[in-house]
């Protein structure tokens, strides 16, 4: 398969070489822009984007590098999702904005969590808000946020531990100074959910501004038993302190309360067939809840012309609950259930801090990083067990029950605690980073972090202590080749670990306090062209190799370190303005992910889980009008495998979407959206080979938008 990848990927840079002789606009040159009829106000010092305010492609990012780099000179692969396209395409969630981004695939989660898989790799936690880590198990509304950037590959050296696959990351929406703005919206689904959300943003003086945003939002779809809401409020507040400094406070309050939805069962290698609105559950028990509270600030001072520093500090408490009953093997004629809950209580305070200096010696231009960050998180964690009464008295842990358009079991409740943890973890770190233009043609960027990463943890159920201490480099290098300012060609190395104990570092034991960290080694070159000023196509082909992953000794029974893993892919996107009244987001993604070490879990040459070999993605919007227009969606996944066991199979699927708009006038916009035109039967995701997500048959969305 590589051999077609990097015959494919020559083609596309010839091509994009060839096309390049006549000279087209920059993006790298453009000129900063904001409309201010509208209620998508300027963006956090962290992020300028360049383009136009209503355009779907974005070309300047502080997240890859910490510093403000165009697009086209980071060497890694970047999507982006604009409050453009979120708003054409009424997305209110971030697992639905991902299914428009090529390369990533929708995990189950569980029913209670945004889980995602990068290049072959699962993660529940890296997630991120500006620039800082979110990495709380939950779903995340998107009603205060500007856009969603997914970073791909390892990112150690900008992020810290994980992201081994890349990392998204969430963009706020940030108070604008001079100005007095705001928008309403309200929107309603034929599966009888709704939304509400208001944007507004009010200037208190020359120097100070504030922004307010809230949401309600109540959940419904297609399954039997499913139902929730969401409440969301986040103000933010920006201050100029002087003509060198500015300051931005800003909190949000999340609650949500929803079903737990664990999906269907497997029969035959495949999801069973006749019960994709069967609710597998318990509707008092299958409850999911969630209270967070974010605190962010962050200050900006411009020392001289090319020396500037910024500070961020972020203090989180999230409180989660999730209990279930699960559905398990299935027969023609019946299924094993079982189940458990889960609460977690979780405490992040994380402070980082950038100097950037932008030196030039002789004809080389640097752009000089020196960071650091410090994280101290806590983390109380309970268990409980589902029980299901017998007949005659006593209780047992599962049941097989017949199948039926409604599920019914015996009374069930849960047990005494389980498990229950108390774990704390302290990570400091400090990196470097020299982004270096050698002239016109050249660049290099190259960059080295060392994270001190220590763990404490209490198994409150044997009493059982554990410690982990590890100290690891991260480093990443990139080189930029640019045949003129609008294109780029780069090959870039880049690693990074994750120290034993899953992404969420509940607890230790014996083996996990042990082990060394697993680690993700990254190669990538790819082409970038801003083919006009709002139109950019990039391209990438890659080899992400993963090792250190534990399993059992196939002799010995121990727990040890011989896991490894490849993935290989090539991925292209075009994204902007294609024509005038034209704009799209296309992707495609090939990908192959194996497991290269025989092991008790799996034996070598086995299929990685969740990695179809193709993903198709497409939206476009045409505006046949100033008034009218209409928009056009389609996604294509081939086939996966729900699991590492290769023994049940996702079919291939293809959804499309279609969109109508009408601006009644300068102020009110209407849309009507509509997912899954043609009513296919489709999974499009598995937390497990008993655990699938049935996707929604047709169904419609009316939104309504007020600017003022």
């Amino acid at each position: 398969m590589i051999r077609s990848i990097y015959a494919l990927r020559s083609v596309l840079l010839a091509g994009a070489v060839l096309s390049c002789t006549n000279p087209v606009y920059a993006k790298s040159g453009a000129v900063i822009t904001a409309d201010a009829s509208t209620a998508e106000f300027a963006e956090a010092p962290t992020i300028i984007v360049t383009a136009t305010p209503k355009s779907y492609d974005a070309d300047v990012t502080s997240t890859a590098t910490k510093t403000k780099t165009p697009l086209i000179d980071v060497p890694q692969s970047v999507t982006t999702v604009t409050r453009q396209q979120l708003d054409d395409q009424a997305i209110g969630q971030l697992n639905d904005a991902l299914r428009y981004v090529p390369g990533v695939v929708l995990n189950r989660g569980e029913g209670h969590r945004d889980q995602v898989a990068l290049r072959g790799q699962s993660t529940t936690a890296d997630f991120f808000l500006d620039g800082l880590r979110d990495d709380a198990q939950y779903y995340r509304s998107l009603y205060n946020v500007e856009r969603v950037e997914v970073l791909k590959g390892p990112n150690a050296m900008v992020f810290g531990r994980g992201g081994g696959g890349g990392i998204i990351n969430r963009v706020s929406k940030t108070a604008t100074l001079g100005k007095s703005l705001g928008a309403i919206s309200a929107g309603a689904g034929t599966f009888g959910e709704y939304a509400l959300a208001a944007d507004v943003n009010q200037a208190l003086s020359a120097n100070a501004a504030l922004r307010v945003n809230g949401t309600y939002e109540s959940f419904n779809n297609h399954r039997d038993a499913y139902n929730g809401h969401f409440t969301g409020i986040a103000p933010t507040l920006a201050l100029k302190l002087g003509a060198a400094t500015n300051l931005t406070v800003a909190y949000e309050y999340a609650g949500d309360r929803r079903v737990t939805d664990r999906g269907v069962p497997s029969l035959g290698g495949a999801p069973i067939l006749g019960y994709d609105t069967v609710f597998f559950g318990d509707t008092t028990l299958n409850r999911n809840s969630l209270t967070a509270h974010i605190g962010r600030a962050r200050l900006d001072h411009q020392f001289t012309d090319n020396l500037s520093a910024n500070f961020s500090g972020e203090y989180t408490h999230y409180n989660k609950y999730y209990g279930n009953v699960v559905p398990g093997v299935a027969t023609a004629s019946t299924v094993s259930l079982s189940g458990y809950n889960s609460s977690t209580v979780r405490d992040n305070w994380i402070a980082q801090g950038n100097l950037i200096w932008t030196p030039h010696t002789g004809s080389v231009k640097h752009t000089l990083l020196l960071g650091f960050e410090v994280t101290n998180q806590d983390t109380d964690a309970t268990r409980q067990e589902v029980q299901f009464a017998k007949t005659g008295g006593g209780f047992t842990s599962s049941v097989i029950v017949p199948l039926a358009q409604k599920i019914t079991f015996p009374a069930a409740s849960f047990t005494a605690i389980s498990r229950s943890s108390l774990s704390h973890i302290k990570a400091a770190s400090a990196y470097i980073q020299d982004q270096i233009e050698l002239g016109r043609y050249v660049q290099i960027i190259a960059g080295l972090r060392y994270d001190d990463f220590r763990m404490n943890s209490l198994n409150r159920i044997n009493n059982f202590t554990a410690t982990r201490s590890d100290g690891t480099w991260s480093p990443r290098v990139g080189l930029i080749l640019k045949p003129q300012p609008n294109m780029s060609i780069y090959a870039s190395y880049a690693k990074s670990f994750l120290p034993q104990s899953g992404d969420q570092f509940t607890v230790l034991d014996a083996s996990t306090a042990s082990l060394a960290p697993e680690q993700f080694r990254n190669l990538e070159t790819g082409v970038k062209w801003d083919i006009h000023r709002d139109l950019s196509f990039t391209a990438a082909v890659f080899q992400l190799d993963r090792n250190n992953t534990r399993a059992n000794d196939p002799l010995t029974g121990n727990v040890v370190i011989t896991g490894s893993s490849r993935t290989k892919g090539f991925e292209a996107a075009l994204t902007g303005k294609i024509a005038p009244h034209l704009q799209a987001t296309l992707g495609y993604a090939l990908q192959d992910g194996e497991i290269r070490s025989t092991t008790t879990a799996a034996p070598a040459g086995r299929k990685l889980p969740q990695v179809p070999r193709h993903q198709i993605t497409a939206w476009a919007k045409y505006d046949v009008t100033a008034q009218f227009g209409f928009g056009l969606g389609l996604v294509h996944q081939s086939s996966q495998f729900a699991t590492i066991s290769n023994s049940v199979v996702l079919p291939s699927f293809t959804r499309l979407d279609a969109a109508i708009y009408a601006h009644l006038n300068k102020a009110v916009t209407l849309q009507l959206n509509v997912e899954n035109l043609t009513n296919t039967g489709y999974y499009p995701s598995a937390g497990s080979d008993t655990n699938i997500m049935t996707g929604e048959p047709i169904h419609a969305k009316l939104t309504a938008r007020i600017k003022f």
